[in-house]
């Protein structure tokens, strides 16, 4: 029994602009909760994505703008950041407002050096530091005024604040003096250099961020611009998203597919690896399906499109990616909690060292500047980034060897699975039972003949198997009679057979005892025996030619599969439909001790809901059909298959290369993952918790915190990124 998969919620995906830290992410979720007929609101600071799940409606972006902030339909947004990958024009401005920037600080950074290391500094005039200050603080650093301002009129404080409190600070009490007090120590360099370093960090951090979402831009490449369509007698080349499902494309050696369809002419080699794992190239010829952005290899194809635009299999990939990498994992609401209540704290901390450092120590001046090093080193970012990147990581190479990940919650939670439950069909085998064995072997080609003859238009998977190994030029057929439970009867070139199980046989009172020691221990080992006979009006009456023994063959990479799953330290059991001869032969072949046999698709959710306790977590690996209520009710759903089946809906992971070999790199994969966002919060906390009572001490000048705050959000985001050249699978 197939269940279909409960609706979907409506979700909406916005692109957001204007975020600073993750207290905007937090801030916006807020705000999209707030909004009616919305259920469910999550914003993603590492990919500025918010997804909403409720009804989709104008009210959304009114309600981003009202909080301070842009957002655009998440489609528009793609294009976009296209073609902000191509000319980089917004990323050209900001190298350009920095450069001048640091050009205008570069004095006053040697005049701190100098003040430093010589005793005899060379001091400029007051007004010009001014004069080179002035447009630093307002020009380059109005980004942070505007976004502060949007930040406390939404009734809450994010990074902005912290920059522009601290800098107007510094700024301020400098420009004050200048006028009034032009002999005493100013503080332009420190306001100055936070500037310059706190946008060179964004600007180092966005480029880190476009880096990690390499997944989706290679992805989004496979696909070609353009395709050749058949029109009658000719070729025409129209854009590829312009092909309608019916319609004929030319490919031509090297090229790409724009389409997933049918062959209908020629044959050729084709390259699926950067869209199912799978290395070798597949031989594909007239009949066969092929997947959109594969590469053509020597032969010339025409394909009938099939699935066309978003309900093609690569912009499924592609929308499975960006849902993974927009989502968010549990172990990431920790750290929005923090960052909600981070810059009150941060703040209220600011103004108690400035008190304790005039009140008790009697040195305000020294208390302003601990305080302004407060303000600027306290930046949520890093813990923002500690979970996002780590996932954007970890999907896109999950992605590239052929495994796609659902959501982060289902990348979080497969690093803790202790059990994994297979199914046999088209998990653990192949799915496609072949002809083993035809006795008399003698006799094989006739027997195979004449049994694939009888069960001609048959769908029936052991009547496809004889079907295959006869090839195509089979006699007619007539008088064809099927015997429910039983076989089927028909008369193939005058003959008059049977075809059928043990039960047909001794029905019709025929003897298989020749053969029959051979057949039973053929059953044993898990397969199929079909029995062939042919009645006749001669003194030999009706015999038995033979038989043939079907079967599915084991997988070649499962026996490994099961080995390294218990290296990792998890439990392989197998849970299937078959007969419990057929389950167990499987199960020794490829290593697995625990069995559930003749289970049917309720029996199998009650077998994963008895796994799961004790506090197990359980993965179900199925092909998604007769297995979808077990994967859906398991911790971790695992599908095999093309990437085409329903377990695309129902799974948390799904296999595109249909090979169990890939679980095992899914597990570890996820283990690498989850240690990368650990490490990332750690040493995001780990540097708060330090630098904090640092700064207060007076221990660091605010230019120095601003240095350390940017180090510790790049830090994050080059450590998620290690994950690509560390992680072998």
């Amino acid at each position: 029994m197939t269940l279909p998969p409960s609706p979907p919620a409506t979700v909406t995906t916005l692109a957001i602009t204007g975020m600073s830290c993750a207290a905007c992410a937090v801030r916006l979720e807020k705000v999209l909760t707030r909004v009616p007929g919305v259920k469910k609101a999550s914003v993603n600071f590492a990919t500025e994505t918010a997804r909403v799940e409720g009804e989709a409606n104008a009210d959304l972006i009114a309600a981003v703008a009202q909080a301070g902030f842009t957002a655009t339909p998440a489609n528009t947004s793609s294009t976009r950041t296209m073609e902000r990958t191509k000319n980089k024009t917004p990323e050209h401005r900001e190298e350009k407002t920095l450069i001048l920037a640091l050009l205008l600080t570069l004095p006053l950074i040697l005049q701190m050096a100098a003040e430093v290391w010589s005793s005899h500094a060379f001091m400029m005039p007051p007004w010009l530091q001014l004069v080179l200050a002035t447009p630093v603080q307002f020009w380059a650093g109005g980004r942070f005024y505007a976004g502060a301002w949007r930040s406390v009129r939404g009734g809450s404080g994010n990074m902005d604040v912290l920059v522009a409190l601290g800098t107007t600070a510094a700024y301020g009490f400098s420009a004050w003096r200048v006028f009034f007090d032009p002999e005493a120590a100013l503080y332009f360099e420190a306001a100055a250099v936070v500037i310059v370093l706190v946008r060179l960090g964004k600007l180092l951090e966005a480029r880190a961020r476009r880096s990690a979402a390499g997944a989706i831009r290679a992805l989004r490449h496979l696909r070609p611009e353009t395709a050749r369509v058949v029109h009658e007698d000719n070729v025409v080349e129209i854009p590829a998203d312009q092909v309608t499902s019916g319609a004929v494309v030319m490919v031509r050696p090297g090229e790409r597919l724009p389409v997933d369809g049918m062959v209908i002419a020629g044959e050729s080699a084709v390259d699926e690896s950067l869209i199912t794992g799978e290395s070798l190239p597949v031989y594909k010829t007239i009949g066969m399906p092929v997947v959109g952005g594969a590469i053509n290899g020597e032969g010339l194809l025409k394909v009938q499109a099939t699935t066309v635009g978003a309900a093609s299999t690569l912009s499924r990939i592609i929308q499975r990616v960006e849902d993974a990498q927009a989502g968010k994992a549990p172990v990431q609401r920790l750290a929005d909690r923090l960052a909600a209540v981070f810059v009150p704290v941060v703040t209220g901390l600011a103004g108690v060292t400035f008190l304790l450092w005039w009140l008790w120590l009697e040195q305000p001046e020294a208390g302003f500047v601990a305080a302004v090093s407060v303000l600027v080193i306290a930046c949520p970012c890093a813990l923002g980034l500690a979970t996002p990147t780590a996932i954007m990581v970890g999907t896109g190479l999950a992605a590239r060897r052929g495994i796609l990940i659902k959501d982060a919650e289902a990348l979080e939670i497969a690093h803790r699975v202790t059990v994994v439950a297979f199914d046999k069909t088209g998990t653990l085998t192949e799915g496609r039972p072949v002809v083993r064995t035809v006795e008399p072997e003698s006799d094989r080609e006739t027997i195979v003949r004449l049994a694939a003859a009888v069960q001609q238009g048959s769908e029936h998977p052991l009547a496809r198997a004889v079907l295959e190994a006869a090839g195509r030029d089979l006699p007619p057929v007539t008088a064809f009679r099927a015997l429910a439970g039983r076989g089927a009867c028909a008369t193939v070139e005058g003959r008059d057979l049977l075809l059928g199980s043990r039960r047909l046989m001794a029905e019709s009172g025929l003897v298989t005892l020749p053969w029959e020691m051979a057949a039973r221990t053929l059953e044993n080992e898990g397969c199929s025996v079909m029995w062939l006979a042919e009645r006749t009006e001669t003194e030999e009456g009706a015999h038995v030619l033979g038989f043939l023994a079907v079967a599915d063959p084991i997988r070649l990479t499962a026996a490994e599969t099961v080995r390294t799953l218990r290296r990792l330290g998890m439990e392989p059991v197998l849970v299937t439909g078959d007969t419990h001869a057929t389950a167990r032969t499987v199960a020794r072949a490829v290593g697995i001790d625990r069995v559930h046999a003749e289970t049917l698709p309720d029996d199998k959710v009650a077998v994963l809901l008895s796994l799961r306790r004790n506090g197990r977590v359980v993965a179900m690996v199925g092909d998604g059909l007769n297995d979808a209520p077990a994967l859906a009710v398991a911790d971790v759903g695992v599908a095999m298959g093309s990437g085409t089946d329903v377990a695309m809906q129902t799974a948390g992971l799904t296999l595109m290369r249909a090979d169990p070999a890939l679980l095992p790199v899914a597990f570890a994969l996820s283990r690498a993952t989850y240690r990368k966002i650990l490490q990332n919060l750690f040493w995001a906390m780990l540097y708060n918790v330090v630098a904090l009572p640092v700064a207060a001490m007076g221990l660091l000048s605010p230019a120095l915190a601003g240095a350390a705050m940017v180090f510790s959000s790049v830090s994050v985001v080059v450590n998620a990124m290690v994950l690509v050249y560390t992680f072998k699978s």
